[in-house]
């Protein structure tokens, strides 16, 4: 991975004088609003008290946010959009992961086994600083073209909140859109970026297995329901990787296997549960015909039956190249070019990619590790957390790109 090191900018540097940077007031206010949200996080399709606390604040900015047909999460406008050129969206997602957080901080989660262990929180605040930024802008006649901000539910929730959302219409007369995910490896102040896929798709697989148990003395009267399951595990990963291109990336991942009670009892019902993550696109969509057959032909050869339930997640979030650019011409005029760095595609998924599927748009990684910081840390971990610097970084980045949204410029090649 190519990195540009030693001149960037720290978190606290000052950004270029672009019109729109964060106030002292405005920095702190939006610390004090992620700290909230993180101590009161709620799981996907239940963000009723997040939706009301960004619509309150909205709202007293002047704004006119709507809560979207779901429930929860809302859209705003930011300026007139005249139906001509078609608006810039900036998106957050809003929800939390069912995990307890295990940090000793003064802002720790105070709803048992929930916790913004992803930085949906830090996402959130983000966005909700860059509208309030760019209100701003649009009362002293500065803002160049409408702007929509979108906060949305129920990302952690398989296939995504993001298609409920569209179909909500969030992005009627949207032509781009773009949105950043925290990066624990990468430093605050900097941001990573790739074109083409950033992310894996990412679905669920749920196999139970039947048949006729009995005596572990006599094997051969029953389906070995254990050693059937046991093959599953290990040799469905493996056919697939005879039966796919390697360079697409398909993989199938274990992370619940349940069978029988007791040693000397053959069982007569066992259950996998796992994930199917792939880099490429076409592989991804001929991946659930590729999985049941491998699985049917183990089965069949354990004369267990199978019933397998493929639940489709997310495409790859695939970069579009002119909007990568927009992001990088940001992130440049505010904090110079050492500030970014290239990024790899990650096996994670993320339901942003079902925006792109109708506009082109760009996910950049927003750094978060405190500089200096030798810790590994994760997403999805009871102890994650963020230099919060980062939020003032993110805001910038989505206010630069609106501010330079006017005719963004062809990929460099």
């Amino acid at each position: 991975m190519n990195q540009l090191k030693s001149r960037e900018p720290g978190p606290d540097a000052a950004p270029a004088a672009l019109p729109g940077t964060l106030s002292e007031p405005l920095r702190a206010e939006l610390i004090a609003f992620r700290r909230d949200l993180h101590m009161h996080p709620e799981l996907g399709n239940q963000e009723f008290r997040t939706t009301a606390a960004l619509k309150e604040r909205l709202e007293a900015a002047g704004l006119a946010p709507k809560v979207l047909a779901t429930g929860t999460g809302l859209m705003c406008d930011i300026g007139t959009w005249d139906h001509g050129r078609p608006m810039l969206a900036i998106r957050a997602d809003i929800d939390a992961l069912p995990i307890p957080d295990t940090k000793t901080v003064a802002y720790r989660s105070t709803v048992p086994d929930r916790a913004h262990a992803c930085g949906h929180d830090v996402h959130t605040t983000a966005v909700l600083g860059a509208g309030l930024v760019l209100a701003e802008l649009d009362r002293q006649g500065r803002l160049p073209a409408a702007v929509r901000l979108i906060f949305q539910p129920a990302e952690e929730v398989l296939p995504g909140g993001a298609a409920d959302a569209i179909e909500s219409g969030v992005l009627d007369g949207v032509g781009r859109i773009i949105a950043v995910h925290c990066d624990p490896k990468v430093d605050a102040g900097r941001i990573g970026l790739r074109p083409g896929p950033i992310t894996s798709a990412c679905d669920r697989l749920e196999i139970t297995l039947d048949g006729p148990g009995g005596h572990t003395a006599r094997p051969h009267l029953t389906t070995d329901l254990v050693t059937a399951a046991a093959r599953i595990a290990v040799d469905v990963p493996a056919l697939l990787a005879r039966r796919v291109d390697a360079r697409s990336g398909l993989s199938v991942t274990w992370g619940r296997i349940a069978a029988g009670h007791a040693c000397n009892v053959i069982p007569q019902h066992a259950e996998l549960s796992g994930t199917v993550r792939c880099l490429d696109l076409p592989a991804w969509r001929d991946a659930p015909d590729l999985v049941h057959a491998a699985i049917d032909e183990i089965a069949t050869l354990h004369r267990a039956k199978s019933t397998v339930d493929y639940v489709r997640g997310v495409p790859p979030v695939v970069n579009d190249p002119v909007v990568t650019e927009l992001l990088r011409d940001a992130m440049t005029a505010r904090r110079g070019p050492y500030a970014i760095e290239d990024t790899e595609q990650s096996l994670g998924g993320e339901d942003f990619s079902w925006y792109l599927e109708h506009v082109p748009g760009a996910m950049a990684r927003l750094g978060v590790r405190v500089p200096g910081d030798t810790r590994v840390r994760d997403l999805h971990a009871g102890d994650f957390d963020v230099d919060e610097r980062a939020i003032a970084v993110a805001v910038e980045l989505f206010t630069g790109a609106a501010l330079l949204d006017v005719a963004p410029k062809p990929p460099k090649r």
